[in-house]
């Protein structure tokens, strides 16, 4: 039995994010890890460019999606979760804190009907949990801090981290989002970086600092003796204060108030109305504070 899944990043440039086909050689089953829906807030296009990749890539090396694997409801882009659903039967998942989430965006987006028991994924995952993909074993790490519901997935070697570490010369997430904490984030880090130093880390955004070339993969060795944030903060309090300071001067994600409407609902797009067209629903002055 290997514990060495085979990972390969799809780069999505439009919101920087790197989603994730995780496979088991012996099995060839595989999970998909925070795949985006395509969507141009400009002309309100959505599309499914970004989801049919991964599903050539699937096909064409002949892998069975088992899971379907959101790291935690996105600021920045749509989740293409109910679209791969949808075309390859696989089961949607998530961490059960999502349901935080969803109660306080019900109230942002003052949406009475959205169901806050995280029923529009097939599973919730809770902290410490376990599950296979093919015959690789794997786990859950609840890590929040850039949100309420964020965590980790642990396949076999490899640590899927979303929003809490970027690449090393990239430093870590923000976490001053609603339900956000700096605090949090350095102790979720923390966890993080006890797993073996050998184990490899998979970010979900790179910013491409200095204009390089997309990069997605690190270790836990590296990240701690080379993360700009981590490596330098040698105390919880000398991070947050950098964490915070940081994070004063970020605008808001662009997509933010048109994700966190779908993300919420496991990539559903709203129901369409009476004339066969779907609507977002945008609250203004609902981020007080939040830099321009």
């Amino acid at each position: 039995m290997t514990t060495k899944p085979e990972v390969t990043g799809f780069f999505e440039p439009r919101s920087w994010s790197i989603q994730y086909v995780v496979a088991d050689p012996e099995t060839r089953r595989c999970a998909i890890v925070d795949p985006v829906l395509d969507y141009d807030e400009k002309s309100g296009a959505t599309g499914t460019d970004e989801a049919d990749k991964i599903l050539g890539f699937i096909r064409d090396k002949g892998y069975e999606v088992e899971w379907i694997l959101d790291t935690h409801p996105h600021a920045d882009h749509f989740s293409a979760a109910q679209y791969l659903k949808e075309q390859t039967g696989a089961a949607t998942a998530i961490g059960e804190k999502v349901t935080a989430v969803q109660k306080l965006w019900k109230g942002i987006y003052n949406w009475p009907e959205l169901r806050e028991d995280g029923s529009q994924w097939d599973k919730l995952f809770a902290d410490g949990e376990t599950f296979m993909v093919g015959n690789i074993p794997a786990r859950v790490m609840f890590s929040p801090g850039h949100t309420l519901a964020s965590i980790t997935y642990v396949i076999g070697d490899a640590a899927f981290v979303h929003d809490t570490l970027f690449m090393p010369d990239s430093g870590t997430a923000r976490a001053d989002f609603p339900g956000g904490n700096a605090r949090t984030l350095w102790n979720s880090i923390q966890a993080i970086l006890a797993l073996p130093d050998e184990t490899r880390i998979f970010t979900g955004h790179d910013y491409q600092p200095g204009g390089r070339e997309p990069m997605w993969e690190s270790t836990v060795a590296e990240q701690k003796t080379s993360n700009i944030h981590m490596a330098r903060c040698k105390s919880i309090e000398e991070f947050v204060a950098v964490r915070e300071a940081r994070d004063k001067t970020l605008p808001m994600p662009k997509l933010i108030l048109h994700a966190l409407q779908i993300n919420t609902n496991a990539g559903r797009l709203p129901a369409p109305e009476s004339n066969g067209r779907r609507y977002l629903k945008i609250p203004l002055d609902a981020l007080e504070g939040a830099a321009w």
